[in-house]
């Protein structure tokens, strides 16, 4: 397969480890505010029954579009420096959730708290601890399902044709 080949491969491959990394994250904050809200063991099947169906993708939708950047970032990094490790992807994951996400509530509770009816201490709820702790895990897992999907073969793209050992006849 020619260089170019191999760099669109990759970057489906880069593209489609984002998306499931963006479900896997959702799904993550998902079961989280289901254990905050205080579901119990007879509710929460039902309710996970309807959140898998159209809040968990819809949801992944918003994680992917405010983690981009960050997430750009650490996926470059990555595949030039050719870095293999779950380790390294998971800790990646948090970070970019920890970067990203909490940076982005911040602004847009700050926007509301300017405006009329803005609910009071609204800015303060990023840093409460639960959620900190609901937003690391998503991005591990996340950072974890892009590893999965793209991150075991981080960096393939460079090495091009390998020389072929010749066959026994």
């Amino acid at each position: 397969m020619s260089r170019i080949g191999l760099v669109l491969v990759r970057l489906c491959l880069v593209v489609a480890g984002y998306g499931c990394a963006a479900v896997a994250a959702s799904a993550v904050l998902h079961i989280a505010l289901f254990a905050v809200a205080g579901f119990g063991i007879a509710e929460a099947p039902w309710v996970a029954a309807g959140s898998v169906v159209f809040s968990v993708p819809f949801v992944a939708l918003f994680v992917a579009y405010v983690a981009f950047v960050p997430a750009a970032v650490a996926i470059g990094v990555a595949e030039v420096a050719g870095w293999r490790s779950r380790t390294i992807h998971a800790l990646a994951g948090g970070a970019v959730a920890i970067v990203a996400l909490p940076a982005f509530w911040s602004a847009r509770l700050g926007e509301l708290a300017d405006g009329p009816g803005a609910p009071l201490g609204a800015a303060s709820g990023v840093s409460e601890p639960l959620l900190a702790a609901a937003l690391l895990a998503a991005g591990i897992v996340g950072g974890l399902a892009y590893w999965l999907v793209a991150g075991r073969t981080a960096g393939g793209w460079r090495r091009g044709r390998r020389a072929q050992s010749p066959r026994a006849s």
